[in-house]
């Protein structure tokens, strides 16, 4: 059995056979976290793989279906990190996932640095909050507004965490894509792959999926639109393979 509190649910994940735990009020993952954690080159046998700003758990709990490598997840949200410790409990993954309760910003000097293969995170995407937005819902400002961490923190930690050779990879807003390849290139990940998401064909791209490398060397390939809705208002068959196909 698992303990829920509040309005907490505990939902299937994708057709992954794992459930998570999930809350309107408090966190319930989105698409860009699942389209993330398919798009993340991941290595199949062994590897260190951290996600930062982690929420609920949900990529670490997708990239557990395609790496068997050790998988770390970071959340500064006390509530968040309680749902995930026990999303991944409840799926009998403790051996493979550690959650870590603390500021992504102290993990190079707590972890180590240069030691990971992986980097993923799907940050805040906002800049500025309200203070009136905080008081509303705490949980939700925080996983939405760069309260926290910037996206500076978020790429700088990346780049100190990854050995030479290893591999970050973000979602965004694509507003953002000029700060993202800027700062990646300060801090040393050298933009590789970039995916424009569209919510239909015809529609301006409202997401963006990015992979950089350590040290690597300038050759960044732009690869084909992904449309998430067609004209009947469904998912895309390309969606629907990446949501409900299995990770194998």
């Amino acid at each position: 059995m698992i303990k829920l509190y509040e309005d907490e649910r505990l939902d299937y994940l994708l057709n992954e056979n794992m459930r998570i735990i999930q809350s309107p009020s408090v966190f319930a993952f989105s698409l860009d976290a699942v389209l993330l954690a398919k798009f993340a080159y991941m290595p199949i046998q062994k590897g260190h793989i951290i996600d930062l700003c982690t929420g609920n758990g949900v990529i670490p709990l997708l990239l557990s279906k395609r790496t068997k490598g050790k998988i770390i997840g970071v959340e500064i949200q006390d509530r968040l990190y309680d749902m995930a410790k026990r999303s991944v409990q409840y799926n009998g993954l403790d051996k493979q996932i550690e959650l870590i309760h603390g500021d992504i910003k102290e993990m190079p000097k707590q972890l180590g640095y240069s030691k990971y293969d992986v980097v993923t995170c799907n940050p805040p995407y906002f800049p500025t909050v309200s203070e009136e937005e905080i008081n509303k819902n705490r949980h939700l400002a925080i996983a939405r507004h760069e309260i926290y961490c910037t996206l500076e923190d978020v790429v700088r930690v990346s780049s100190q965490l990854l050995k030479q050779g290893g591999k970050a990879a973000f979602v965004h807003r694509p507003g953002r894509l000029l700060d993202i390849v800027t700062l990646m290139r300060q801090y040393r990940l050298e933009p590789k792959r970039l995916r424009f998401v569209y919510p239909k064909l015809g529609k301006e791209a409202n997401t963006i999926l990015i992979e950089g490398i350590k040290d690597g060397s300038p050759d960044l390939k732009i690869l084909p639109p992904l449309i998430v809705y067609g004209d009947d208002d469904e998912y895309t068959d390309e969606v629907k393979q990446l949501l409900y196909s299995t990770s194998e």
